[in-house]
């Protein structure tokens, strides 16, 4: 098994190697586009089940929309259809046709041309406030809570697997209110949903904020975000919840009487996060030698493997581990017994590495007779030997152990890769020498924010939620500011 790129010598490298050789996804025949293979989408199956439980919770309902969007519809919220107009594909017509001067191949038929074009949705809030239209009269239909799990499409030109495709997946919620003060309750609520989210489940920290303007999502009012820092220093932004105001139900005329009888405009909320998670979750805790995931969303917590000579001994070993995983299986425990006899216990154990186990079980004739097992940890790579007596309850235990590690791994680097600056020219060694998140005064304007992003290639990734008022200079206007931002290269 050839060995991954290091991440030292190179990140973006190491990155696509480990994507594919931990048979997580794979370039396709569309351009742009993945196919994400078994194993990479059992990772993000575990995601969404989660996050679907969450939304459930917080008295969500799923639907679905269509993916065609009609070009009057889509232009109806100016701001909206001018920020993704860039990446929108369309189509125009709705039949093919033999070449006549070529026997065998398909031309557009030009007498299909459609109607009206139809933009294939980068995200469905125009399809989905022009349907609200109908089911808002009252504020008795408030609120709305739906999410949608779908696929969307973006035609981004530099594409890169999981981070930034053409086609991705996501869920997108889109909600309905009758005050202001309930949409902008949705909106930090469920950034609270996505945060917990990728801290607990992921064990990858994030900062929640607000973004500048510039950074806003088109159409919304504020967009709040989590940011998460991967293991290169940069930032990538790991989930979003607008806050939109009533544009989009001014947009679309979405109007319901009050209980006073008045006609007013409802108040929306939309918020999203996509498979960009499964490169989030690579690159925020991955080694040279593979994957390590969070026990909450590896596909197999644990693996057994046997170390045997012939179909008899091997038959021993396969009553205890059958009995083993039994044990394992009633605490909730997914277990994978690896009996395959084409490959030796070497190649496993390092197959297993790859994809990111969080435990592996080895189990010989010698540990029969002592009445042990070894037990190794894919976070740490360390290994030890354990009474098979009672070993599913250390195992429970373990793999929360691992999960906590993880996470303290994580923002240990996150915190240790934070810096606070006060001028522009410790803001650059900064990000030269050791790049990460940078606490540094902003003094509100545009015109700053563009300069240091065409200087530097660093951007605004959020004002923190938790930053306290703290009077300082921005760094290159020297006007006076507020408080601190979070600047850093990103995804």
């Amino acid at each position: 098994m050839a060995k991954l790129t290091s991440r030292a010598e190179d990140y973006s490298k190491w990155y696509n190697e480990l994507v594919v050789k931990a048979d997580l996804a794979e370039n396709s025949g569309v351009r742009g586009s993945m196919v994400i293979k078994p194993y990479g989408y059992a990772i993000w199956e575990k995601m969404r089940d989660e996050l679907d439980r969450r939304f459930k919770e917080t008295g969500h309902q799923n639907a679905y929309f269509p993916l065609f969007v009609p070009k009057s519809l889509f232009e109806a919220e100016e701001k909206n259809a001018e920020g993704f107009a860039k990446e929108c594909a369309v189509v125009t017509h709705y039949r093919l046709k033999t070449d006549p001067n070529n026997p065998g191949k398909l031309i557009v038929d030009p007498e299909a041309k459609l109607e009206e074009e139809l933009i294939v949705r980068p995200t469905s809030e125009a399809i989905i406030w022009n349907t609200y239209k109908s089911w808002i009269q009252s504020y008795r239909d408030l609120p709305i809570l739906i999410n949608q799990w779908a696929n969307v499409v973006r035609w981004e030109m530099r594409t890169r697997l999981f981070l930034r495709t053409a086609e991705f997946l996501w869920q997108e919620g889109h909600t309905a209110h009758a005050t202001e003060k309930e949409a902008l309750e949705e909106s930090e609520k469920m950034l609270e949903v996505y945060a917990d989210f990728a801290e607990r489940f992921m064990a990858m920290p994030v900062i929640r904020g607000i973004k500048s303007p510039s950074e806003r999502f088109a159409g919304a009012v504020e967009t709040y975000c989590i940011e998460a820092m991967m293991q290169d220093g940069k930032a990538l932004q790991a989930g979003t919840s607008h806050f939109l105001g009533q544009n989009f139900a001014k947009a679309f005329d979405v109007k319901f009487t009050t209980k006073e009888g008045k006609l007013e405009h409802a108040w929306a909320t939309s918020w999203g996060v996509s498979t960009r998670l499964i490169g989030a979750l690579i690159m925020a805790h991955s080694d040279d030698q593979g994957l390590v995931l969070p026990p909450t969303l590896a596909p197999i917590q644990v693996v057994i493997v046997p170390i045997f000579k012939g179909e008899e001994q091997l038959e021993q070993l396969r009553v205890v581990a059958n009995e083993l995983q039994q044990k394992l299986r009633a605490k909730g425990i997914s277990v994978k017994f690896d009996d395959d006899d084409q490959n030796k216990p070497g190649w496993k154990f390092a197959e297993y590495e790859l994809k990111g186990v969080p435990v592996r079980i080895a189990l010989g004739a010698r540990d029969l007779e002592n009445g042990t097992v070894e037990v190794a940890r894919r976070d740490n790579l360390t290994k030890e030997s354990r009474p098979i007596e009672g070993i599913e309850d250390y195992i429970e235990t373990l793999l929360a152990t691992i999960q906590e590690a993880i996470y303290t791994n994580a923002l240990d680097f996150k915190n240790e890769n934070t810096t606070r600056v006060d001028t522009f020219e410790e803001f650059k060694n900064v990000l030269e020498t050791k790049g990460g998140f940078i606490s540094a005064h902003w003094d509100g304007s545009a015109e700053e924010e563009e300069q240091i992003k065409q200087l530097t290639k660093a951007t605004i990734r959020c004002i923190p939620l938790d930053s306290a008022l703290e009077p300082g200079v921005s760094l290159l206007s020297g006007k006076p500011s507020e408080r601190r931002v979070i600047f850093a290269k990103a995804y």
